[in-house]
Order: C-alpha cells, then sequence, then structure tokens
C-alpha cells in the first residue's frame, strides 16, 4: 500500500485583512493553507482583493489585520532570500537591455558573478523556449514573447514560490493557450514550486489549477476552494472533455451565486 506523503505548508494565512488609510477595506478574514507543489488559481470579481493578497504574500503590502507566513518567515524576508518571485500583467521589460540582461538582472542585484548569472539566464531561456532570442531588445519581441521572457526572469532565482497576477490577460487567445501550456510543463519540471496565479478567466483557471480558490466580493475573502482533479499533463484534449465542461460550470455557478 502506498502512503501518501504529506506536503509541507509554505504560506499561512490566519485572519489575514487589509484595511487601507481611508478606510477602505480590501480583504478581511482570508483564512487559508498553501502546500508546496500546488498550482493554485484564485477567481472572482474585479476588486474583490485578489492582488491584494499577493501583494501582502510577496510582502509589497502589509497585512493590517491577522497573520501571515511565508516558509514560517515575514513575506518582506522571504523575498529577500529569492525564495518568491512576482510576474506582473505587464512584462514589466527594461527597454534598453537585451533579453539576457532583464532576465539576468534579479541574480545581479543580488551580487551573483557574470558567469554563474548568465548560466542561469541560458538555463531559464532554454526553458521557457527562447534561447535564440538572448541578445534581442523588447522592441524586436512579440507580446507572447515579452510574457515569457518576463516568467524566465521570475524563474531565474529558482523561487520556491511563483506568484503571477493575470499574466496572460492582454494577450491573444491562441498566445495565451499557448503560454498556458507551455507554463503548465515548466511547473512540472519542478515539484516542489508552488504556483499562485491569479485569472478573472473561468476557463483558464479550471485548466490551470491543482486547486482554484474562489474569492467573494469585496472586503474579499476565500469562500470556496476546489480540487480540480483532471491530472496533467492536460491539453486541447481536456478543454473539450465533459469533465472540464463540468468544472467550468461548477465554478460559475459559486462565483454567481
Amino acid at each position: 500500500m502506498t502512503v501518501a506523503t504529506k506536503k509541507e505548508v509554505l504560506v499561512k494565512m490566519n485572519r489575514l485583512g487589509k484595511v487601507y488609510p481611508n478606510g477602505t477595506v480590501a480583504v478581511r478574514n482570508v483564512n487559508m493553507d498553501i502546500p508546496e507543489g500546488e498550482f493554485i488559481c484564485f477567481v472572482g470579481p474585479s476588486g474583490c482583493g485578489k492582488s491584494t493578497v499577493f501583494k501582502m504574500i510577496t510582502g509589497l503590502e502589509e497585512a493590517t489585520e491577522g497573520e501571515i507566513e511565508i516558509f514560517g518567515k515575514s513575506p518582506a524576508n522571504a523575498r529577500k532570500e529569492n525564495e518568491v518571485a512576482f510576474v506582473f500583467q505587464d512584462h514589466t521589460l527594461l527597454p534598453w537591455r537585451k533579453v539576457k540582461d532583464n532576465v539576468a538582472l534579479p541574480l545581479e542585484l543580488k551580487g551573483v558573478s557574470k558567469e554563474k548569472r548568465y548560466e542561469e539566464v541560458d538555463r531559464v531561456l532554454e526553458l521557457v523556449g527562447l534561447a535564440h532570442t538572448k541578445d534581442m531588445l523588447q522592441r524586436e519581441l512579440s507580446g507572447g514573447m515579452k510574457m515569457r521572457v518576463s516568467i524566465a526572469r521570475a524563474l531565474v532565482t529558482r523561487p520556491k514560490l511563483l506568484l503571477m497576477d493575470e499574466p496572460f490577460g492582454a494577450l491573444d487567445e491562441i498566445t495565451r493557450q499557448s503560454l498556458q501550456q507551455e507554463l503548465l510543463k515548466i511547473w512540472q519540471q519542478d515539484p516542489k514550486m508552488t504556483v499562485l496565479f491569479i485569472t478573472h478567466n473561468v476557463f483558464e483557471a479550471v485548466y490551470l489549477s491543482s486547486k482554484l480558490a474562489v474569492m467573494t466580493p469585496g472586503p474579499g475573502k476565500v469562500s470556496s476552494i476546489l480540487d480540480i482533479d483532471a491530472g496533467y499533463p492536460r491539453g486541447d484534449q481536456f478543454r473539450s472533455s465533459q469533465e472540464f465542461g463540468q468544472l467550468v460550470g461548477k465554478v460559475s455557478g459559486i462565483l454567481n451565486h
């Protein structure tokens, strides 16, 4: 008989909340333990606090209520130790830098030697399928390629926790589906890396996630956590399956209520 190994909890949120100085309550009473190796999508209406929760996890925003731990540390300390990486909807590439120098930036800021950091750059550019672009500038890249570079820059420090805030939201549907597939391949190559992903797109959330967190309208909190037990790898066959349609309908029903 196979005994399931209990996964380490990487993120602990206990009654987490954020109230801004003007009195706006963005998030209240978020309780969630996030184990390693999961791909968790957060869905919910605009203004429900998804991005605020992510900013508190990364230490970019301080919680005003409750507690949050990342690997048993404060979010700010976890980020300083390069255990947490963030990908925004905007690729935020520096236009005067070549691709390889954009990707190398986190290691450069950390003081890693030039030889070592470009070894890591070559590794992650190969991982995202852009080894041939390393000497190109941002203006020479398509929208999808820019986002791949942004993902490579996040992965170059070998983070344990990768947060992605609607990274594919501005892309066309064909490019979006292609990058979804590539992202799952990258995640599956590192069984201990945990991915947290914000999206407004229920189809995208169901396709990507191992677990799916539904948030309520503001002040936001996590109302439901669903297991997406479809298995990996996933492809076009899953998108067109009855199981996929049923899962999308279930999540949509929760959001509508």
